[in-house]
């Protein structure tokens, strides 16, 4: 494989060194996303022209994007790590007898019906013999880390989502002939030579179909999703599966008639905006196969939060305080590590019930300091456990009475706070703005 260099100024190979992928992803009408870097947008009407062509209509050349998405991260380093782990059903996260949560599971975990996110005391339920592991997150930082810069060796443009994923436009790589898919398996490729672990790879003219597109085919997927395929690609979806789509909108779109995207594609704008507001716009994109989302090399964090879940309910005010203070100092910590400070802070309350309140303070102008915040945090307490009780009939659904949070009255796991959470968000770099006197004015709702 002999090396020479793009126009980006990064490592490439020669063209001829891969031949041509004939998957049906890439296969048939070989539009530039593809396969040539200057091929432009086909004429015709179109009604895609305007995604393809980007945000305005100044320009008709394709973007190209990829979307590369690490399969079962965590479980897989943890695999990796440890030989005896491989072909075994592993769980990051809590422990099954505890209140943790699943962080990432094995696909030999995932036949079980185990997923991220699932209360750890279930996945033990569904899968007795799984093998639990507490998270490394520097571990996988550190493998991150590899990752990120197999992708910077292709291109400036990425876009990072999380230690495993990120978007990458390689629209300016003349790499393969300008063949994005090609890109994408060479990615693929040395990622697996220099971590052992693989990555699946997606690759459109869009984001969001390049995000649909890396999970089509997973595990060790790659997939291609074609201008000319985009629209029709959608119409075949479940509406679950549409990125944006959650679990709650996706029930409210099943009890409208709405089961594919063809369903949704029938839905003009405004009969969408009447039923989903503000998302409306983006239902109606996608529905199409649009999306004119640019890859974003700075992506501005907005919130930084942290939660604590306990093994004995809370029922002490003085001891809550006490937790939700050091989530607090912690998470000024790691503002103060990556140069941050935060214009609101909220305060998560969750009951034994499951029953969760927020409140939350912003200030119109300045930031929060420490001391601010600690001051805050007995305000925010107090106005969370106060909306359980006004939300509660007399008798609350566990038996006991609304107020007995902090009174001792029939302690035990079906009573009390079982988890409280701080979160700071409205976040700008350190230095714009001077934190000022926090002042207790609460308004009614």
């Amino acid at each position: 494989m002999t090396m020479s260099s793009n126009s980006a100024g990064k490592k490439t190979y020669s063209a001829e060194s891969a031949n041509p992928d004939t998957e049906a992803g890439a296969s048939g009408s070989r539009a530039a996303v593809c396969v040539s870097g200057s091929e432009k947008v086909p004429d015709g009407d179109d009604r895609n022209t305007a995604a393809v062509a980007g945000d305005a209509a100044e320009t008709t050349e394709l973007r190209k994007i990829i979307h590369v998405d690490m399969d079962a991260f965590y479980a897989s380093v943890e695999q990796r790590d440890n030989p005896a782990l491989q072909g075994l059903p592993v769980i990051v996260g809590g422990r099954p007898n505890g209140r943790g949560v699943v962080a990432a599971c094995s696909y030999e975990a995932r036949v079980f019906g185990v997923h991220s996110a699932m209360p750890s005391a279930e996945a033990g339920r569904r899968c007795p013999d799984a093998i639990f592991v507490k998270p490394r997150f520097q571990a996988y930082k550190q493998v991150s880390q590899q990752i990120h810069a197999v992708f910077r060796e292709f291109t400036d443009v990425i876009e990072p989502l999380s230690l495993d994923e990120a978007y990458l436009d390689v629209t300016g790589n003349t790499l393969f002939g300008g063949s994005a898919y090609r890109l994408a398996r060479e990615i693929k490729l040395l990622i697996r030579e220099r971590t052992q672990l693989v990555a699946s790879a997606g690759v459109s003219y869009n984001k969001f179909l390049a995000k649909i597109a890396s999970d089509y085919r997973k595990p060790d997927g790659l997939f291609c999703i074609l201008p000319e395929q985009g629209e029709s690609f959608v119409a075949g979806l479940e509406v679950g599966r549409i990125h944006g789509v959650g679990k709650v909108t996706e029930a409210r779109m099943h009890d409208l008639g709405i089961q594919t995207g063809a369903d949704l594609r029938q839905w003009s704008e405004e009969e969408l905006a009447r039923e989903f507001g503000k998302s409306s716009a983006y239902y109606y994109r996608v529905a199409r196969g649009i999306d004119h989302r640019p890859v974003r090399v700075s992506r501005t964090r907005k919130s930084i939060g942290s939660e604590r879940t306990f093994a004995d309910n809370l029922h002490d005010r003085t001891a809550m305080l006490a937790i939700l203070d050091k989530l607090s100092e912690e998470l000024h910590g790691q503002m103060r590590e990556r140069e941050l400070a935060s214009k609101t802070i909220t305060v998560k309350v969750r009951f034994a019930d499951f029953s969760t309140f927020t409140r939350a303070h912003s200030l119109a102008q300045g930031v929060l300091d420490a001391a601010s915040s600690r001051r805050a945090l007995p305000f925010l307490l107090d106005r969370a456990l106060n909306l359980r009780q006004d939300a509660s009939p007399a008798s609350g659904r566990d038996g006991t009475s609304a107020g007995s949070v902090g009174s001792g009255h029939r302690r035990g796991r079906r009573s009390g706070v079982r988890l409280l959470g701080v979160a700071f968000s409205g976040l700008v770099a350190a230095g714009e703005e001077r934190p000022v006197q926090l002042e207790m004015d609460w308004p009614e709702s």
